[in-house]
């Protein structure tokens, strides 16, 4: 069951153990990366194209490792086939810095 969209005052925010994210995604980018927070969203770009959701997939997979959880621990609550997303990542073990200094676990 998917779980309901959280309307968020900034680009992240805690719902209990999950982190929700809000994303502006970048399909056929050069590389993988998390860059700057642009107004209520998180910038991701990656390289996959943008054709079927694989590039939503491809975003998962690298967010998984950059917060150190699995693929299945990733819910894509909005946005598959949209530059903009709404995940939810569950008990993330590794905040990214430009995560980090916006929230603490658990707040």
């Amino acid at each position: 069951m998917a779980s309901p969209k959280l309307t968020l005052d900034s680009f992240c925010a805690w719902d209990g153990e999950t982190l929700v994210l809000n994303i502006l995604g970048t399909p056929g980018a050069k590389r993988d990366a998390i860059g700057k927070v642009k107004g209520k969203q998180l910038k991701v770009s990656v390289t996959a194209a943008p054709v079927a959701g694989r590039a939503t997939d491809h975003m998962v997979r690298f967010l998984a490792g950059q917060f150190g959880v699995s693929f299945a621990d990733i819910e894509v609550v909005f946005g598959r086939f949209n530059v903009n997303k709404q995940l939810r990542i569950k008990s993330p073990k590794v905040l990214p810095s430009v995560i980090g200094k916006h929230v603490s676990p658990g707040t």
